[in-house]
This record gives structure tokens, C-alpha cells and sequence, in this order.
């Protein structure tokens, strides 16, 4: 078989993890694969065709080639989910972020501190605050109000992106998208004492989250969502599976796009929690909501 067959091969028998319509097979050559044994073009090609990013698809195929020297053999009905295959460090780690639950259950993100308060009372488990705003009072009292709230119960607190006030104020976690994490004094926040949540879109992302051993990982967006302008494509729960079969080595958050019909599918990937915000806040009745949504863990 030419590689152009074993690419075939591979994008037939994991078409679960198909983003979006496939490309041409045409469309998948590159002329800098040429540099690459026939296998790793294969593999490529192959996930180009599946939709995949291409710096996603140079890590399935660093991966796959792991995979395949570990068995002396190629298998193309074998996706890589094995952790050292992709470079990924044994459990427990001596510079990892402070623990958090591995089963996180309903996280609901809320843009404000007056529903953490109303959510810590209704008993939801985690929440996170993602406040808007360019006044800096207001953000401050915001997150204060907020750890305040949840002091004395066992609600957990993730303050997105204001690391420096969830320090200062001793909120329980973090949450940083990937462009934050880049900017983002990491080593202060574990220091002191925070939990680190880091946002993923795929295996390059998971990848470069793991290098700093956070608490837990969110992977999405999951569905289709009009939340947040995304640069990735929706990945879908092919793919969420993968991504958890990989990672089960840290607490999971699935995020974008689930609501309530959705959340038995996403649950059977064995994701630990699931991120909500519209279902919730949308709702004329938060509290019975979240009551309702508890129980499906």
C-alpha cells in the first residue's frame, strides 16, 4: 500500500473524529511531507482529511510514530491515546499545581457576582466567575463579593483571568484561556496556593497546558457555541473521547455548547464535569435547574 491508501485507511475507520466536511484528498498533500517517511505523510494526510488543525496533526503524527516504534509494527486502526507516546509525564507530579477534585461535576460559569452568590446557595459544586469589564473597582469588588459568597460552603471558585486579584484576595482557583497562559505569571499563581484551570481546543493546546501541570483542563468547544467567537471548528464528542482517553490523568471539564438533552452523551466519554452557562443563567429558575442537572453525575 502507498501512503495515499494507508491515509485512506485511517481517516475511514476513526471517521468519528471527522470535523466539518472532509477536504479533497488532493487538498491534504504538503509539499513539505516529503520530508517524511511514508507513514507520517500517511498519518497527515489522513488527519488533514478528518479536519484536524495541522498543528494537531504533526502531534497525532509525532504520536502515532511513537506508538508505532513501541509495538515494532504500524496499525492504523489504532488511534495514539497512550500518554508516553505523546510526551506526556507520569502521576504525581513534584511541580504540579495544587489539586482540585477529579470529578468537578456541574461548573457553571456566571458572569457576575450576585449569581455565584445565588448558585452557592442553590449547592452547585464549582463555578466560575468570568466578570466583563475595564473598571477596576468594579472588578475588584466583583471578586470579592464572589470569595466572599462561597466562604463556609463547599462550593469551589475559579476566577477567570484576574490572577493577580484572586491571589490577592484568596479565591480558591484560576481559570486562563491559552493566550493568558502565555502572559500569565504561572509561577506566582502556583505559589500561591491556587488551583489552575487551562482552557484546551485540541492535542497541541493539551499539550502545551500540560507543560505546566495544571489542576485541571477544559476541552471544547465541545458543540457549536455562540458564547465565545472561537478560532477552532467545534470538536465534537469523537474527539472529546479521545481527549479524555488521553488525559485521564487530570480532572476534565467539557465545555461549549451542551445543554441538559446533550449532557448523557457527553458523560459517557467519562469527561468528570461539564461546563454550563446559558442553561443555567437563562433560565427562569436557576436553582431547580442546577438541581436537576446535579443529579445526572
Amino acid at each position: 500500500m502507498n501512503h495515499i491508501d494507508i491515509a485512506k485507511e485511517i481517516a475511514h475507520h476513526h471517521s468519528q473524529l471527522q470535523v466539518g466536511r472532509p477536504i479533497h484528498w488532493d487538498d491534504t498533500f504538503n509539499k513539505q511531507d516529503e520530508q517524511y517517511p511514508e507513514i507520517t505523510q500517511a498519518v497527515l494526510r489522513a488527519c488533514r482529511r478528518l479536519g484536524f488543525i495541522e498543528d494537531d496533526a504533526q502531534v497525532i503524527a509525532s504520536a502515532w510514530e511513537s506508538q508505532m516504534q513501541r509495538h515494532a509494527s504500524f496499525d492504523p486502526l489504532t488511534w495514539p491515546h497512550r500518554s508516553e507516546d505523546f510526551g506526556i509525564r507520569t502521576f504525581p507530579r513534584d511541580d504540579a499545581f495544587a489539586p482540585c477534585p477529579h470529578h468537578l461535576g456541574l461548573y457553571v460559569v456566571v458572569p457576575d457576582a450576585q449569581w455565584v452568590d445565588r448558585l452557592t446557595q442553590a449547592g452547585v459544586g464549582t463555578v466560575q466567575l468570568r466578570f466583563k469589564s475595564e473598571d477596576k473597582q468594579a472588578i475588584t469588588e466583583q471578586i470579592k463579593w464572589a470569595i466572599k459568597a462561597v466562604q463556609g460552603t463547599s462550593t469551589l471558585l475559579f476566577i477567570n483571568d484576574f490572577w493577580s486579584l484572586a491571589i490577592e484576595h484568596g479565591a480558591y482557583g484560576v481559570h486562563l484561556g491559552q493566550e493568558d497562559m502565555e502572559e500569565a505569571p504561572l509561577e506566582k499563581i502556583k505559589s500561591a496556593g491556587l488551583r489552575l484551570g487551562l482552557s484546551t481546543h485540541g492535542y497541541a493546546e493539551m499539550l502545551k497546558a500540560d507543560a505546566h501541570s495544571p489542576s485541571y483542563m477544559a476541552l471544547g468547544a465541545v458543540f457549536p457555541t455562540t458564547l465565545k467567537r472561537m478560532k477552532t471548528a467545534p470538536q465534537g464528542l469523537g474527539r472529546l473521547g479521545a481527549y479524555v482517553q488521553l488525559m485521564k490523568g487530570y480532572p476534565l471539564v467539557a465545555i461549549g455548547g451542551i445543554d441538559e438533552q446533550k449532557i448523557p452523551a457527553v458523560l459517557k466519554t467519562s469527561v468528570g464535569s461539564i461546563a454550563m452557562v446559558r442553561a443555567i443563567t437563562g433560565s427562569n429558575q436557576p436553582e431547580m435547574v442546577c438541581k436537576k442537572l446535579m443529579a445526572m453525575f
